[in-house]
């Protein structure tokens, strides 16, 4: 995918990418119970599968937010114009392989080509994501089976810059429908403030599908 250097002479978080660049653990995160109500039952009425829905729209909020499409390559930053998921798929025998999806389809497009993605995924059953350039990912995952205040994320050594989105099981509460969301970013490249922006972003793409 297409991306642009970040002129780290005028960016205006230099010293803090610098700083959080030099700890064992430079990760952010947070876990927030989402407000999806009306949804599960909108995209049943579809007939669009609940998580292939939920990860386009994930996939749109995520690229909203600049900071999110931004990486660390060779210790400088670099802002992809549009980045790619990347998400596992439970197989048959309890193990699972990734499936990348680009978002650039209406959500009716979408979802068939997603689908296929899926199929032939599971027939490569590989655990290494298959385009060249790794770095424009966003790593997707759900746990379908429960719900979840907090989640711990394995990271590699040396730390990498993808953004990892995880989600649960959703559950009725006070009225609501909520689904429990993970976001761990590098520090260096995200703050809160932009993980808020993700949020939102995400709230205004599940009102969309109504």
């Amino acid at each position: 995918m297409e991306h642009h250097d970040i002129d780290m002479d005028t960016y205006k978080r230099k010293q803090h990418f610098l700083y959080f660049q030099g700890l064992a653990y430079p990760y952010i995160g947070m876990t927030v119970n989402v407000d999806i109500s009306g949804f599960p039952e909108i995209i049943k009425t579809k007939g669009y599968p609940f998580f292939l829905t939920f990860c386009y729209l994930v996939s749109k909020a995520a690229n909203a937010v600049p900071e999110f499409r931004q990486r660390i390559e060779n210790h400088r930053i670099i802002e992809y114009d549009r980045c790619r998921t990347s998400h596992t798929v439970a197989l048959e025998d309890g193990t699972y392989c990734y499936c990348t999806l680009e978002d650039i389809l209406p959500l009716e497009e979408y979802i068939p080509y997603a689908i296929e993605q899926q199929e032939n995924a599971k027939r490569k059953r590989s655990v290494t994501d298959d385009k060249d350039d790794k770095n424009e990912l966003f790593f997707i995952s759900t746990l379908p089976w429960i719900s979840y205040c907090s989640l711990i994320q394995p990271v590699p050594i040396p730390a990498d810059s993808n953004p990892r989105i995880t989600w649960g099981k959703y559950f009725e509460q006070d009225g609501k429908t909520l689904l429990p969301l993970t976001v761990l970013c590098h520090h260096g490249l995200v703050d809160g403030l932009h993980i808020a922006a993700f949020f939102k972003e995400l709230e205004l793409s599940i009102k969309k599908i109504f």
